[in-house]
C-alpha cells in the first residue's frame, strides 16, 4: 500500500525547506559579522598598538637627544636648561630640560628653606615650620631606639608605621609624612625633588614659587629678581646678589628633569616627564631616575645610586 503526497501536504513542505534555508542563510550572515567585526576589532587593536610603539619610540628618542646634548659638553659650560624640537621620521618631539637644581631638595634643603616654601604656596609661617619640622623628622637618623621621639609621635598618632629615618628615596613619600596635611604635600610636590642633593636652588632656573621660598625674599625683590632674569644679556651674578647668598646658586645639577611632548601623524599627541642622572663614564652616558608618562599616568622610578 503506498503513500499519496496531497496538494496541501506538498504546499506545507516546500513551506518548512524555505523557512529552514532562510534560517541558515540567517545564521550564516550572523557568522560573517561577526568574523567582520573580530577582523575589524583585530585591526584597530594592531593599528593603536604600532601608534602606541612609535610614539614611545619618540619620546625615547627625545629622551636620548637630550642627552647626548647634556652629556657632549663639559660640566663647566653645560647648560641648566634649555629646550630644543626635531623631526624623527613622521613625527615631531618638543623637549625641554631643566637641572634639578631649580626645586627644593627635600634631603638637603635645610628648614628654612622647606619653610619658606610651604609659607610661599598659603600656609601661615607658624604652620610651614611645623610642617617642615615634620619633614625633617621623617629622613632624619633616629635617636634614642625604642624611645625615639618621632617613632613615638606616629604611634601615638595611629599610623601604621613609623617615619623612614633616612633620605626619601621618591618625593611622593610625602604623603606619608604625619602631620602634613593633604592639601599641602600636594601643592609643594610639583617644586620638590630628591635628585639634586644640592642644600641650595638655581635662581636662573628655579620657578617663582621657589625662588619666593629663599631667605628674606620679599614680593617685591622677587618682581625684581625675575624682571632681570627675563633680560638675555643680564649678568647671573647680578641674579645672585639680588636672590641673597644663603639658599641661592647658579650651581646645576647632573640630575635633570626632561619634558617630551610627541605628535605623530594623527595620532593623538603623547607626552612624558623623564628624570635622567648622567653619568661621568661607563657603557651608557646616563641612567634613568624617574619615567612618567603623562596621559596614561604609568610611572617607573628608580631610586639614584
Amino acid at each position: 500500500m503506498g503513500f499519496r503526497i496531497t496538494p496541501g501536504d506538498e504546499r506545507n513542505s516546500r513551506g518548512f525547506i524555505v523557512v529552514a534555508v532562510l534560517w541558515i542563510l540567517a545564521a550564516l550572515s550572523a557568522l560573517v559579522l561577526i568574523y567582520l567585526n573580530y577582523v575589524t576589532s583585530t585591526a584597530v587593536v594592531v593599528a593603536t598598538g604600532a601608534d602606541r610603539v612609535q610614539t614611545e619610540a619618540l619620546v625615547t628618542a627625545g629622551v636620548e637627544l637630550a642627552a647626548f646634548q647634556l652629556s657632549g659638553v663639559s660640566e663647566t659650560v653645560r647648560p641648566t636648561s634649555g629646550t630644543f624640537d626635531a623631526r624623527v621620521g613622521a613625527g615631531k618631539v618638543v623637549v625641554t630640560f631643566r637641572s634639578e637644581a631649580a626645586r627644593v631638595d627635600l634631603n638637603a634643603a635645610p628648614k628654612g628653606l622647606l619653610a619658606g616654601l610651604i609659607a610661599g604656596l598659603g600656609a601661615s609661617p607658624e604652620n610651614a615650620a611645623y610642617y617642615a619640622e615634620r619633614i625633617l623628622a621623617w629622613r632624619s637618623p633616629a635617636s634614642g631606639g625604642e624611645n625615639d621621639p618621632e617613632n613615638s609621635f606616629y604611634r601615638t598618632s595611629g599610623a601604621p608605621y613609623l617615619p623612614r629615618h633616612a633620605p626619601f628615596p621618591l618625593a611622593e613619600e610625602l604623603w606619608l609624612v604625619h602631620g602634613v596635611p593633604p592639601l599641602v604635600i600636594e601643592k609643594i610636590l610639583p617644586f620638590v625633588t630628591v635628585f639634586s642633593n644640592l642644600s641650595s636652588i638655581n635662581v636662573a632656573d628655579a620657578a617663582p614659587q621657589v625662588l619666593a621660598a629663599l631667605p628674606g625674599m620679599t614680593p617685591e625683590k622677587l618682581q625684581a629678581l625675575l624682571a632681570q632674569r627675563s633680560d638675555p644679556s643680564a649678568d647671573p651674578n647680578a641674579l645672585l646678589a639680588m636672590a641673597g647668598s644663603e639658599g641661592a646658586s647658579l650651581a646645576g645639577s647632573r640630575a635633570y628633569r626632561i619634558n617630551v611632548a610627541v605628535a605623530f601623524g594623527g595620532v593623538s599627541p603623547n607626552a612624558a616627564e623623564v628624570v635622567i642622572l648622567l653619568l661621568d663614564g661607563g657603557e651608557a652616558p646616563y641612567r634613568v631616575l624617574s619615567w612618567r608618562n603623562m596621559l596614561d599616568g604609568a610611572t617607573a622610578p628608580q631610586r639614584a645610586r
